[in-house]
């Protein structure tokens, strides 16, 4: 907020580094629109879950879960992680 003046309406992360962000930009008045992305395809991409040593998305899930956030599964929802894959 202190560089655009105002709550921002979207806010977008992956991990539990992200979540005062979706905090911040979903608990105002008015539209807003969280999502995380949760890493759980190791072929493609990088998982990282709950016990994860590196990007954890714990207390993530959880607050998505409490707050009726968007959480996508790259597993499951995504066909491509990147451009060159068929």
């Amino acid at each position: 907020h202190q560089h655009i003046g105002r709550r921002p309406i979207a806010a977008f992360g992956n991990s539990d580094g992200d979540l005062q962000m979706l905090q911040w930009t979903c608990s105002g008045p008015g539209p807003h629109f969280c999502l995380y992305v949760h890493h759980t395809d190791g072929e493609r991409e990088w998982a990282y879950d709950r016990q994860s040593s590196i990007g954890r998305l714990d207390k993530g899930l959880d607050a998505a879960a409490d707050s009726g956030w968007t959480v996508v599964d790259m597993k499951k929802d995504w066909n491509r992680v990147f451009a060159f894959e068929k």
